[in-house]
C-alpha cells in the first residue's frame, strides 16, 4: 500500500494575497481557482510534485459554523495561531533571501536547531505559518 499526500488545507483572507505569496514568491503553479458565492477556493502546489497540493479556502466557510464559531477561527488566524505547514527546500538560504526580498513576514532566519534541522519561519499573508526545512 502506497499513501500520498494529496491536498492540505488553509485558509487565506485575502485570494489576490494569497496567489501573489505562493504563485509569484514561492514559485507554486495554480492548479485551481474557483469562485462560489463570493468566495475563493485556489489550489496551488510545486510545478514538480503535480500529487500534491495546498487548497487556499476561505475561513470559516462551513455553513455548519455558528457566528461565534466564526468569529473565534478568525481571531486565531489573525493571531497566526491557526494553520500551518511545513516545507522544504534545497536552498534556504536562497529561498530564505527572495521570501524577505518580497517583504514576506519573518519569523526566524535560518537556523540550525538542536534536534538537527535547519530551518527557517514565515507567516504567508493571511498568518498561517510556514517553516522551511533545508533538504
Amino acid at each position: 500500500m502506497n499513501i500520498t499526500i494529496h491536498y492540505a488545507f488553509l485558509p487565506h483572507t485575502d485570494a489576490d494575497a494569497a496567489l501573489d505569496f505562493y504563485r509569484d514568491t514561492l514559485g507554486f503553479e495554480v492548479r485551481n481557482d474557483v469562485g462560489y458565492e463570493g468566495m475563493r477556493w485556489l489550489t496551488v502546489g510545486p510545478p514538480n510534485q503535480p500529487e500534491t497540493s495546498i487548497v487556499l479556502h476561505p475561513p470559516a466557510a462551513d455553513p455548519g459554523i455558528t457566528d461565534e464559531e466564526r468569529r473565534v477561527i478568525l481571531e486565531l488566524i489573525a493571531k497566526g495561531s491557526y494553520g500551518s505547514l511545513a516545507l522544504a527546500t534545497d536552498d534556504l538560504d536562497g529561498l530564505f533571501e527572495k521570501l524577505v526580498a518580497s517583504g514576506a513576514d519573518v519569523v526566524q532566519e535560518p537556523t540550525d536547531q538542536p534536534y538537527g534541522v535547519r530551518d527557517c519561519a514565515f507567516r504567508d499573508p493571511t498568518g498561517n505559518l510556514l517553516r522551511i526545512n533545508q533538504s
